[in-house]
């Protein structure tokens, strides 16, 4: 069992395999260059996946495989694969934004996947291409489908702008709950890589934008979610993340490892290790020292709390 420095159980591992985006969204990475780092300077799926191995063996329990965008890396089946294979029980999951998925969704699935999460933002052509940057809308509902036809469990995932997309939240709740789809509003988590423009809304304001057309009760808070949930008169359930809560962090139980090998304890902090040596020289004993300080050193909570904090963390390295 892994335990940070705050007596809280950490078994959840994020894995990003690359810092790489098809995507330039507003509240991410909007004036970032089409760039990225050297092959050459990643570890290798293998090399990731000994120390998802580790990870494993000292009490995770749940990985999930973000980017950057993940399926610009070729062969994540394989890595899928590899994971899936490893011990049985573990929940392995996907983090993309959908446009790649009708060519891959049927084989991530064959290769172990469960989940996935797409982010989806708007419904309107030209709105989703204002977020983006990019004419996107077609392709990730595409992707959506196709990851539906696989078989894999489907969650939708939303970023409510001011100005952007806040008159369709009701819209993607409807297409969602026809759907059987789970959706999560996450409140916009102010960076220095994001859009200076960029303006989101507080939990409490989704929650009003919903209300006008909806009646719903607040689901009482189990286990480690970082969303809290929300029911419906007819029983769907939505939820919202609140980073911007003091209780976000409360019952945070997540790691991130980048492709480059950096092990980082908290989204908003830049404070990290990196493991890559140890996993190169295969000195396992080592990444496990390694990973137990990064617990050890994990802060209590992020300052989004704090008014006029913005985080200078890169969310494209660290799959958010």
């Amino acid at each position: 069992m892994l335990i940070d420095g705050h007596g809280r159980e950490v078994d959840y591992l994020r894995v990003s395999v690359t810092e790489r985006c098809n995507f330039r969204c507003q509240y991410c990475m909007p004036e970032k260059p089409f760039s990225w780092v050297p092959r050459e300077e990643l570890l290798s799926y293998e090399e990731l996946f000994e120390f998802v191995k580790v990870a494993i063996d000292e009490g995770i329990r749940k990985v999930r495989i973000t980017g950057g965008e993940p399926l610009l890396r070729e062969g994540l089946d394989n890595f899928v694969k590899m994971i899936a294979e490893y011990k049985d029980g573990i929940d392995l999951a996907l983090t993309t934004n959908g446009y790649l998925l009708p060519q891959v969704a049927d084989k991530l699935a064959k290769a172990g996947l469960k989940r996935i999460n797409v982010s989806l933002d708007s419904l309107k052509e030209e709105v989703a291409e204002k977020i983006a940057q990019k004419n996107v809308l077609k392709k990730v509902l595409e992707g959506i489908q196709a990851a539906d036809d696989a078989g894999l469990k489907i969650k939708i995932n939303c970023v409510p702008m001011r100005g952007v997309n806040d008159k369709e939240l009701v819209d993607l709740i409807e297409f969602c709950r026809k759907r059987e789809y789970p959706i999560r509003f996450i409140e916009f988590m102010e960076n220095e890589h994001a859009h200076s423009g960029a303006k989101g809304y507080t939990s409490e304001q989704i929650q009003e934008i919903i209300g006008k057309d909806y009646k719903f009760k607040k689901v009482e808070r189990t286990g480690s979610s970082p969303s809290q949930d929300y029911e419906m008169e007819d029983g769907y359930v939505f939820g919202i993340i609140e980073p911007h809560k003091d209780d976000f962090c409360a019952t945070c139980n997540r790691i991130r490892l980048t492709a480059s090998g950096v092990l980082i304890p908290c989204l908003y902090f830049e404070d990290a290790q990196s493991i890559k040596e140890a996993i190169k020289n295969k000195d396992i004993k080592k990444a496990v020292e390694i990973l137990k300080d990064v617990l050890a050193k994990k802060p209590e909570k992020n300052r989004w709390s704090e008014d006029s904090k913005i985080s200078s963390r890169a969310f494209y390295e660290t799959g958010g």
